[in-house]
């Protein structure tokens, strides 16, 4: 689980460039374009611009190169030709990227045009719901105190926490030890180290937190219909806090 000074400079060239994918769909229109157009035109800038990898393409047999995952759709959600962004939707885009040998995972729920206030505040809440989570991080601190400020919050604004899914180990492998909850309790789960790197990654539902998967084994739905909206960046462990790895230009450490 702990990296070394060599393996963590590494996995910030993954992260920097994971970033730059982020920076570029910013600059798309994403209303009108099918899902599976995104997903070309990721996989064609990963490859053809920055020289790397799309590490989920191929992975546990997926065959696209990230998740799109619309409205009520929770995660997982596959490219398709007749999924066509629409203004009013949100929209998360997951994806990875691997190069030198180690992987960054990153997630963001873009809204699409003129989104009702509903979702918009949905969307606020998951990001704000990741940034308590990642302002946990720091030598000695527990992992249920990432998933207790990220449930808090979430409860707190009158929306649940997905429960099957979770953030995970990363480096050489996209899913390495230890998993992290998104709820929980403080002072619980595994101690954290300097060197340590793991996603967080809450989805953040606005009714139940309760979700099923579709007829194509991948498609993760909301039980009663209702939208989710998640966000995700791969971090490290520091000697005195956190480092996010996939942190794009126009953020700051929540």
């Amino acid at each position: 689980m702990v990296k070394t000074a060599d393996e963590l400079a590494l996995m910030r060239v993954s992260g920097r460039l994971l970033a730059q994918v982020f920076e570029m769909l910013d600059g798309l229109t994403l209303a009108g374009m099918s899902t599976l157009a995104i997903n070309d035109r990721v996989e064609h800038f990963i490859t053809h611009d920055l020289s790397a990898r799309p590490a989920s393409k191929g992975q546990y047999g997926f065959a696209y190169v990230l998740n799109s995952s619309i409205n009520q759709v929770v995660c997982h959600g596959v490219p398709s030709a007749d999924d066509v962004v629409r203004d009013g939707d949100i929209v998360n885009l997951d994806i990875t990227l691997e190069k030198n040998g180690f992987i960054a995972d990153s997630s963001k729920t873009y809204m699409v045009g003129e989104v009702a206030p509903g979702a918009r505040r949905l969307v606020r809440v998951a990001q704000e719901a990741m940034w308590k989570g990642i302002r946990q991080v720091r030598p000695g601190a527990r992992l249920g105190d990432v998933g207790a400020a990220i449930e808090k919050h979430a409860k707190a604004n009158g929306y649940s926490v997905v429960r099957d899914y979770c953030g995970h180990g990363i480096g050489r492998e996209m899913h390495e030890e230890p998993n992290v909850l998104h709820f929980g309790r403080p002072g619980t789960g595994a101690v954290l180290r300097e060197g340590m790197t793991f996603t967080i990654e809450p989805m953040i539902n606005q009714g139940r937190h309760k979700v099923s998967t579709g007829e194509d084994g991948w498609t993760v739905v909301t039980d009663d219909g209702k939208l989710s909206a998640q966000f995700e960046h791969t971090v490290a462990v520091t000697n005195s806090g956190v480092e996010v790895l996939t942190l794009r230009a126009d953020e700051k450490l929540g």
